[in-house]
């Protein structure tokens, strides 16, 4: 007798996926059904992903660190990533500008009296740059401050480096351990995704179903086509070309990250999933524990394309047409605030203000596509999640064709 062939994890999460649509849609009427009864269950899983990435990324930093061996690799790698995401980041908002302006006729005109949102206040570079060092060893994983987590564990990694070269006998098998349990429980939880998503797709779909058949139907498809543009444009280009990878079976290998991403809208979220998709496609462990937890903060292509569309849309519905000088500013500061943005649901709103204020437009405007926000969200921790992703493979490429040629010398 055969045994029956066991669906794959990525096969459960697009039914989860298509179930959860379903189920939405027929309950576009009574959300309150979908927001009190199947949202609870999705918090749930939400609330294990997060428990578990903090620790994660904290040991699986220091673990790639440390197998490195040697500083000077961890600096290669560490330039290398900053560099893909800053060109990569630059890419997406032009992207996104350039659409915004080629259909910008086509969007609709929308009442823009009584608007109000209330903008965070607006951080400068160095408050952004000290906020970046912890000054208290707990708190950065009490408040899950990625960017600092980042930091201790890159600071713990070297020193313990550094120490071994005193002690020529020391082993972390500590760390080693730590981080293997931690990815064991992270493997745990993910098996939880199909019903993960099921839960947080459904509310998603009943309370902005008709929204997103609305007015603002048009400003959802020119982002949407210029999310997909880029990853098809730019992640395809970057990993044929800089790691001889098809793109084919790129996209076809990050689909479970992928469908995760789009349902759970969190960068942060997706990272264990994110993970292991790399690593089957050929990303190094030592570097995707190292690229993908730093991509996760810092690494914004899809929220980038949300900036550059909703800045010219916000522009139009107040009749104002925003200057070359000005959409270059937009440029800059959507590359640079995306490294002070945490991956996690709703990031990209405070980043859009910080947009509006650089170039003078009314933060107002948010509240025209606040309603939406969470359909937009999805389709931009989407495209961040994969260019964390192709990072990893191209920087793991790149590494291994320096190593190549060391050693031919």
């Amino acid at each position: 007798m055969k045994k029956r062939k066991k669906l794959s994890l990525a096969a459960q999460i697009f039914i989860a996926l298509l179930l959860g649509i379903v189920v939405g849609v027929c309950l576009t009427k009574n959300a309150n059904i979908a927001t009190s009864y199947i949202k609870p269950f999705g918090t749930i899983f939400l609330n294990l992903i997060k428990w578990v990435v903090t620790p994660l990324v904290f040991f699986s930093i220091m673990a790639g660190v440390i197998s490195m061996r040697d500083i000077r690799k961890v600096g290669s790698i560490g330039v290398k990533t900053i560099v893909y995401y800053m060109v990569t980041t630059a890419f997406a908002i032009t992207i996104g500008l350039i659409l915004a302006n080629i259909f910008k006729s086509f969007f609709p005109v929308l009442q823009t009296s009584d608007l109000s949102y209330e903008a965070s206040e607006p951080v400068n570079f160095m408050d952004t740059l000290v906020g970046i060092f912890p000054s208290n060893f707990l708190k950065p994983f009490v408040e899950a401050n990625m960017l600092q987590i980042i930091v201790a564990s890159i600071v713990i990694g070297f020193a313990l480096l550094l120490i071994k070269d005193k002690h020529a006998d020391m082993e972390f098998k500590l760390v080693d351990i730590l981080n293997d349990t931690f990815l064991k429980a992270m493997e745990l939880i993910v098996k939880l995704s199909p019903i993960g998503v099921f839960c947080l797709i459904c509310p998603v779909v009943a309370e902005n179903g008709p929204a997103v058949l609305g007015s603002l139907a048009k400003v959802l498809l020119v982002a949407y086509i210029g999310y997909i543009l880029h990853a098809i444009i730019v992640y395809s280009l970057s990993v044929r070309t800089l790691a001889g990878l098809s793109p084919l079976k790129f996209f076809k290998g990050m689909l479970p990250a992928i469908m995760f991403a789009f349902s759970s809208a969190s960068s942060v979220g997706s990272l264990p999933i994110n993970m292991e998709c790399s690593e089957k496609l050929g990303a190094d462990k030592d570097i995707s524990s190292f690229v993908l937890p730093l991509g996760a903060t810092i690494n914004m292509d899809g929220t980038a394309i949300y900036q550059g569309v909703c800045a010219i849309f916000i522009a139009s519905c107040f009749g104002i047409s925003l200057t070359l000088t000005q959409m270059l500013s937009i440029i800059l500061t959507a590359t640079l605030a995306s490294i002070g943005t945490a991956g996690v649901p709703g990031a990209g709103m405070v980043m859009l203000a910080m947009v509006l204020q650089s170039v003078g437009l009314p933060v107002e405007g948010i509240a025209l596509v606040a309603g939406v926000d969470r359909i937009f969200d999805m389709g931009r921790t989407t495209v961040n999640i994969v260019g964390d992703a192709s990072c990893s493979i191209i920087v793991t490429a790149l590494e291994k064709r320096k190593a190549a040629k060391a050693a031919a010398k």
